[in-house]
């Protein structure tokens, strides 16, 4: 997992080196939506939570430029909205279980 991590840092600083030379609205908004992309089709729940909270604590320790704040940021929306995709399906996959239960979710709390 600590591989994912590096290589989720390496790719926000690439895309913030990048954002610093071009102008506000043409690579570094191509490379947020790939990155997207690429994040939804290859982590898992674990590896994108762990490398958000890496994130988080990039932002929270400070000493990144705005375009490195702001390439980090964009990194962990995409890793939430990852996250999110997981429990939802894993909330989707468990009320579909209860559903089919013979008891049913109502057996269960009288």
């Amino acid at each position: 997992m600590a591989k994912a991590k590096t290589d989720g840092a390496a790719d926000a600083e690439q895309g913030a080196a990048a954002g610093t030379a071009a102008p506000a609205e043409s690579v570094e908004s191509v490379e947020s939506v790939e990155s997207v992309e690429s994040v939804d089709s290859t982590l898992g729940y674990e590896q994108a939570r762990d490398e958000l909270i890496e994130v988080v604590r990039s932002l929270e320790a400070g000493g990144t430029t705005l375009e490195e704040s702001l390439a980090l940021w964009e990194r962990g929306e995409a890793l939430a909205k990852v996250c999110r995709r997981w429990l939802d399906g894993a909330r989707a996959r468990l009320d579909a279980a209860l559903a089919q239960s013979p008891d049913g979710p109502e057996a269960e709390r009288a």
